[in-house]
């Protein structure tokens, strides 16, 4: 393949593939022809780049105009890396973005909406994601990477949602639950693209959020769908996936997939077949993915913020307290001692569980956060650290995780230094424990634990 005076793309394909090349993109022709194999040429736009990966299945490597056109704006310049995914996304109509957390896909794919919206090719973008990240990640990376485009979160009430997708915003992020309050409004208002961050929530087709989507999307509407860990627990996760981006390359019926990938091995025991991996790779392209240690130029650590609420029980006893607290500061009769204990019970009543007067614990409604916790650890095929201050909402947090069939083993006072040696040893060398909740004041030292690549600070 060559690029020919930076307007054309030559190309050589089997000869039985020309008449699918030049019946559907006007702009191509035929500059050779050797035996079973011909020499074809094709103008380096947008439209005929990506009508031409729609031809040429698993065609990876065709140049994105976006190369030639394009100034990448914002705050900082993109990685080798991200530059790569935007060129992909950019001449994909429907893709995935498997890149690992942690590499910048959110930053890549705005380079890629903005640069098709400098063409023309797209008007107006929804991105569907965790209400945790609706702000801190995806509105304040568009403010970052592409600060000249308006975007609006729809978020609050229906009549909320529905201004701000009826609006004139370029870019309007929605929490997956919120799509479902509004898809008529969603419908009415036609996206060019939609984008699914974290898209193992839409894994499961026989789901309502999965059925309002798929009503959603018209056969012209490109769809990209992002997670870093694509049917991480079992291969018939792929089916919802590719059925929403690749239809064609699963059965139309999932219990046909389930059957393609899996072997009963008794009444309730099925395991994956020894072909499902490369039955899952087949079904889930066109796709790009970047691991974290193929991305060298990224810094040592990066940060993500997700904004968490407060359930109303929660906000209810943290409201009382913080008033109590003013009450006493306005009469002067509280202490630094005193000021640091109720300091303390905020952190504790938000985190999820809180000692009262008489050293009993008292759990709160936490499930927001606990559902962030998920998201994470789902995004990630590494091991995670999360970091807890208080012993009674690490035993909250490890409950959740064993629920959630995610193994787990915890750091805190009570453990032995015998015992925190051989769990330290068990997550650097073995599969399981896959997560590790650790007290900070008791593994603050001398503690070597390189096999996560994730840390979450819980409060």
């Amino acid at each position: 393949m060559e690029i020919i005076q930076n307007t054309a793309i030559k190309l050589t394909v089997p000869e039985h593939i020309v008449p699918h090349i030049t019946d559907n993109i006007e702009k191509s022709e035929v500059v050779e022809r050797k035996g079973n194999l011909a020499e074809v040429m094709v103008y380096w736009g947008v439209q005929e780049m990506t009508r031409l990966n729609q031809l040429i299945a698993f065609r990876k490597n065709l140049p994105s105009p976006i190369v030639r056109d394009y100034n990448w704006p914002g705050l900082y310049k993109p990685f080798a890396h991200q530059r790569t995914t935007a060129e992909f996304l950019s001449i994909h109509q429907r893709a995935f973005c498997f890149n690992e957390a942690g590499t910048g896909k959110t930053s890549s794919v705005i380079w890629a909406i903005d640069y098709l919206m400098t063409q023309k090719e797209v008007k107006r973008v929804l991105i569907i994601c965790p209400l945790s990240i609706m702000y801190s990640a995806w509105q304040a990376d568009v403010f970052n990477t592409a600060m000249h485009r308006t975007v609006g979160v729809a978020h609050g009430t229906a009549d909320k949602r529905e201004k701000i997708i009826k609006g004139e915003y370029e870019i309007v992020i929605i929490n997956y639950d919120g799509v479902g309050v509004v898809r008529e409004a969603i419908e009415s208002s036609k996206f060019d693209l939609i984008v699914i961050d974290e898209a193992n929530a839409y894994k499961t087709p026989s789901t309502a959020r999965w059925k309002t989507l798929a009503k959603i999307l018209r056969p012209e509407t490109r769809l990209w769908m992002l997670t870093g860990t694509p049917a991480s627990q079992s291969p018939v996760d792929a089916y919802g996936l590719a059925k929403l981006v690749s239809p064609q390359r699963v059965p139309k019926f999932s219990a046909a997939w389930r059957d393609k990938v899996m072997f009963q091995q008794s009444r309730f025991k099925w395991i994956p077949r020894t072909s499902a991996k490369d039955d899952v790779f087949k079904a889930l392209q066109p796709a790009i993915r970047f691991s974290k240690d193929e991305c060298l130029d990224l810094p040592d650590v990066m940060y993500q913020t997700r904004d968490i609420p407060l359930t109303p029980q929660v906000e209810k006893y943290y409201k009382a307290l913080k008033n109590e607290m003013l009450i006493q500061a306005a009469g002067e009769q509280i202490t630094a001692v005193n000021a640091a204990a109720n300091l303390n019970k905020l952190l504790q009543i938000s985190g999820g569980a809180v000692y009262t007067d008489t050293k009993e614990v008292v759990q709160f409604d936490v499930s927001p956060r606990l559902s962030a916790l998920d998201e994470v650890i789902d995004e990630t095929e590494q091991k995670v650290i999360v970091f807890v201050p208080y012993k009674h909402t690490i035993e909250l947090v490890s409950k959740q995780l064993s629920k959630n069939n995610i193994s787990n083993e915890i750091i805190n006072g009570a453990v032995s230094a015998t015992d925190r040696a051989s769990i330290i040893s068990r997550f650097q060398t073995m599969d399981e424990p896959r997560v590790l909740i650790i007290q900070p004041q008791s593994a603050s030292h001398g503690v070597t634990l390189t096999r996560a690549n994730v840390v979450v600070f819980w409060s």
